[in-house]
């Protein structure tokens, strides 16, 4: 494979402005992609080009395969960096790319194809002997055939839309009474999201935490991990919360999760970064949900806690390189991040409207990831994250400590924002000691 010189960033935002910084470090060029409505980001100014591609809505600009193609023809690119969101998972976009020869920086389109449907993903990982939570085998035809796989598996059960993500198709059913509402709740929501119904069921397992491990692989074979990240901290499936390592595990359970993720790479024949994700029960028992064929929002604490630039990694991979070993990635410490949303901090409701007064937290070992600044107009277009904060310490308490200290350092006017929210996740006592799951939100009153 031939060396990258020039890579368009298919995305907006904090991400763009991070894989920016990432690119020009590593002596290479960077092309930015911007709607009308992101034509004012200061990040424009820090690509050595940016081109419009389109009206402000995701379908006009950030979705527009043609645009985007033509901004990376037009402007000379040899590669596309996807980011996360929008295009990061399109194997359509994938495949025109190639048609292009222009290196879309992640996975093949036949990888995608066999993780996508999260049915047929848990098929492959039985055979790559990975642990799977006990379900239908493959999609429900329909409401008896619901019935039947549910006492087959046993109440509760989990209803998920098989091209699902972000909680939609998704529906929870205590016992028989609910099944056939749940049935056509899911499948008609699965619809509107995704286009598909296909509707497939797992056994519920209550009250787990979310667990995941974050993966590279290159394409002569090799497979390492970069530990694993604690996203239990959730409200509606929403990750609030990430943390590496998650502290819950014991060694032996760590150790056995990692070689589970490396074995399910290569069983695969992955190339790229991926993150497997996982359910973990009361008894540390471990099963895979999904794979997220792309980086991760939260792949900030996994770079705090090795050293590495997972992005770079990326980039490196694309250009043919092969990966350190394993032995040489050493993780140490303690990483939390708290993702800023322009949110009511209580209700969880979107604030758009114009940033007055931003001023954000330093010190030593403390990031902040963000493309938001004072005089910048939170859009109502777009997800209404503004900023990540990302701090490391030897140890979780001390992480803790840190990150409310960091959280004090903020001051944000003209709009609201969930710090509030996370500098009173750092005071409590259940998040203090590690005693909350993925419902944890559902059931806080505080």
């Amino acid at each position: 494979m031939a060396e990258i010189k020039r890579i368009l960033v298919a995305n907006r935002g904090e991400i763009a402005l991070r894989a920016i910084r990432t690119i020009k470090e590593m002596g290479k060029e960077a092309v930015a992609v911007y709607s009308k409505t992101d034509a004012g980001a200061h990040y424009l100014e820090l690509a050595d080009a940016a081109i419009c591609i389109g009206e402000g809505p995701s379908s006009h600009s950030y979705l527009n395969i043609p645009a985007i193609i033509a901004a990376a023809e037009i402007t000379h690119c040899d590669a596309i960096f996807p980011g996360y969101g929008f295009l990061s998972e399109n194997q359509h976009f994938v495949e025109i790319c190639t048609h292009h020869n222009i290196k879309f920086i992640g996975p093949t389109v036949e990888v995608m194809q066999l993780m996508s449907d999260k049915s047929k993903a848990k098929d492959v990982m039985v055979a790559a002997k990975v642990p799977v939570v006990p379900g239908s085998d493959g999609a429900i035809s329909d409401i008896a055939d619901a019935a039947k796989r549910a006492k087959e598996v046993g109440y509760p059960v989990i209803l998920k839309a098989a091209q699902g993500g972000g909680g939609r198709g998704m529906r929870v059913v205590e016992d028989e009474r609910y099944l056939q509402n749940a049935f056509l709740a899911a499948e008609s929501e699965a619809i509107t999201a995704f286009g598909d119904g296909t509707i497939y069921m797992e056994k519920f397992i209550k009250n787990p935490r979310h667990i995941e491990v974050q993966i590279m692989a290159d394409a002569h074979g090799n497979v390492i991990h970069v530990g694993e990240r604690d996203c239990s901290m959730q409200r509606r499936h929403q990750k609030l919360i990430e943390e590496s390592p998650a502290v819950v595990l014991t060694q032996e359970v760590r150790e056995r999760l990692h070689e589970a993720a490396v074995r399910a790479t290569k069983f695969i024949k992955y190339e790229g970064a991926g993150t497997f994700e996982f359910l973990l029960d009361a008894n540390l028992d471990f099963y895979f949900m999904e794979m997220n064929t792309r980086l991760q929002v939260e792949h900030t604490v996994s770079e705090m806690v090795s050293g590495l630039d997972l992005i770079e990694m990326m980039i490196r991979i694309a250009e043919g390189d092969k990966l350190p070993s394993q032995d040489s990635i050493i993780l140490k410490g303690h990483s939390i991040e708290c993702r800023i949303t322009a949110e009511d901090p209580i209700k969880f409701l979107p604030c758009p409207g114009k940033i007055g007064d931003w001023m954000t937290p330093g010190g030593k070992d403390v990031r902040i990831d963000t493309h938001a600044h004072a005089g910048y107009i939170v859009p109502t277009t777009y997800d209404s994250m503004i900023g990540k904060l990302i701090v490391y310490a030897e140890d979780r308490d001390k992480a803790i400590a840190k990150m409310h200290r960091a959280l004090s350092e903020f001051k944000i006017t003209g709009i609201k924002t969930t710090v509030a929210f996370h500098k009173k996740m750092m005071e409590n006592q259940d998040f203090i000691t590690n005693n909350f799951d993925t419902k944890y939100l559902e059931r806080y009153n505080g």
